[in-house]
């Protein structure tokens, strides 16, 4: 079965950095596009950024020149390194595969506090 899982989330300070993965299974996952995607507390899941199956890159406007999506088809994981980062990226990130059906993954908490 289809099965995404995130890690790499905890607690920065403003201005740090992190780094998400999200380890794939259960599928090619060299030959689907993927995403990562947020939720505040009390806001609308939001995009964060997506690639595709042959690299290619998009990303939200509050993240732009900050987070960088990335995937290793050989370990089947994307990631997401996160840097600069501030009070309001304060999330659950998960990740996405963009293909219908589409799959989720379970989460992982971002907190950006000092």
């Amino acid at each position: 079965q289809v099965q995404l899982v995130e890690s790499g989330g905890g607690l920065v300070q403003p201005g740090g950095s992190l780094r998400l993965s999200c380890a794939a299974s259960g599928f090619i996952f060299s030959i689907h596009a993927m995403g990562w995607y947020r939720q505040a507390p009390g806001k609308q899941r939001e995009l964060v950024a997506t690639i595709t199956s042959r690299g290619s890159t998009f990303y939200g406007d509050s993240v732009k020149g900050r987070f960088t999506i990335s995937r290793d088809n050989a370990k089947n994981t994307v990631y997401l390194q996160m840097n600069t980062l501030k009070p309001e990226d304060t999330a659950v990130y998960y990740c996405k595969r963009e293909v219908e059906p589409s799959y989720w993954g379970q989460g992982t908490q971002v907190t950006v506090s000092s």
